[in-house]
């Protein structure tokens, strides 16, 4: 009977040993670290409840919404820092625009 107190002693000690390495996250590099930022960017989807479509957040809608912020003579605020009105404001702005914005860039 005890012999089996202590094989379950062993059993439940190697246990909760293990436990916080099987929840760790993989240590990852620098170089990696930015390149996974590089991918969420490139891949990073807005939606715009006003008008009920998704834009994808790549190089070119941020160049339109810097494009924006310049028009309206406001310094960088980053997207995500935007009060509602002012995301409704960028989105209309931004839909104006998406016809001559197609013109130049298939041209």
């Amino acid at each position: 009977m005890h012999r089996g107190y202590r094989h379950l002693g062993a059993i439940l000690l190697t246990a909760a040993l293990g436990l916080p390495l099987a929840n760790a996250k993989p240590v990852i590099s620098g170089q990696d670290h930015e390149e996974h930022e590089r991918q969420e960017r490139e891949n990073r989807r807005v939606y715009d409840p006003y008008h009920k479509d998704y834009h994808n957040w790549d190089d070119r809608e941020d160049h339109a919404y810097r494009r924006w912020r310049e028009e309206r003579h406001e310094a960088y605020v980053d997207y995500d820092h935007l009060k509602r009105n002012e995301r409704r404001a960028y989105w209309n702005w931004r839909h104006s625009h998406e016809e001559h914005e197609e013109h130049e860039h298939h041209n």
